[in-house]
């Protein structure tokens, strides 16, 4: 694939990292618009890529795809400059946060369009990220996107309506995940753990967890009923956490930050 970006940051680099290392598009065929020079020659000294402060490439690169990978405050600004200059067949993709497929229509109304949710851990391959596609954008399109995403974690297509239920899961989600593993490092370190090593135990510990559900299939329930002996530690534990309300409030944080995403995006 011939891939075009508009933005280079942290997100943007997590994805091109991601699709140079599975082979999906080789770097002379990335392509990077970002306004900073000193990060354009930092890409393409790392990466082999077409970094430059413009976004000519556009223009003469015959691409397939180009991914908006920009924050929201300079999102508009940076379409309109390129409407009338993006050709009608490209599909773009979008991970402007809280930019609906209708807006970005406004500026590209003959082209397949495909917004993405995705989250932090994408940096470091482990990403989530759910997308939603236009009429005009097509399951292959689709399954382009989803090959290029999974190759920086896994994806998952879903209706443009259930973005901001994603937003408050996934995309909210590393957050929640940071806040119990230090929680659970400060009860390590009150039990009598040094603090690196308590860190470590239960950062691989979360990350064990969340390996056993998806690589299992099985629910939560069975496995925690798997750790769980009659009268033994781990059922005092989760006692604990029950009368003090840790499932309600992670549910109640998803929706909040849903809740709040709804309101961002009016």
């Amino acid at each position: 694939m011939r891939i075009g970006f508009i933005g280079g940051g942290a997100m943007g680099e997590a994805i091109l990292s991601g699709i140079i290392a599975h082979d999906i598009a080789v770097p002379k065929d990335i392509f990077v618009s970002e306004l900073r020079e000193d990060r354009c020659r930092e890409l393409n000294d790392n990466y082999g890529i077409n970094a430059s402060t413009n976004a000519d490439f556009i223009k003469t690169a015959d691409l397939e795809l180009i991914i908006f990978a920009i924050k929201p405050q300079v999102a508009a600004k940076a379409m309109e400059s390129l409407q009338g200059i993006v050709p009608s067949n490209l599909v773009i993709a979008s991970i402007v946060a809280g930019m609906p497929i209708k807006t970005i229509e406004g500026y590209f109304p003959s082209n397949p369009i495909i917004r993405i949710m995705p989250n932090t851990p994408l940096s470091v391959g482990e990403g989530m990220s759910a997308f939603a596609r236009n009429e005009k954008a097509s399951v292959e399109s689709a399954a382009g996107i989803k090959n290029i995403l999974s190759a920086c974690g896994k994806a998952v297509e879903v209706q443009e309506s259930m973005l901001d239920a994603v937003t408050g899961l996934s995309g909210s989600g590393p957050a929640y995940g940071f806040l119990m593993i230090d929680a659970l490092a400060d009860g390590g370190v009150a039990a009598g753990l040094p603090r690196q090593t308590a860190i470590l135990l239960a950062a691989q510990t979360m990350l064990g967890a969340a390996k056993m559900v998806l690589e299992t299939g099985k629910h939560p329930d069975v496995l925690r009923d798997q750790v769980t002996s009659p009268a033994g530690t781990t059922i005092a534990g989760v006692c604990v956490m029950e009368q003090l309300g840790v499932r309600g409030a992670l549910i109640n944080a998803v929706k909040a930050a849903t809740d709040r995403s709804k309101e961002l995006g009016k």
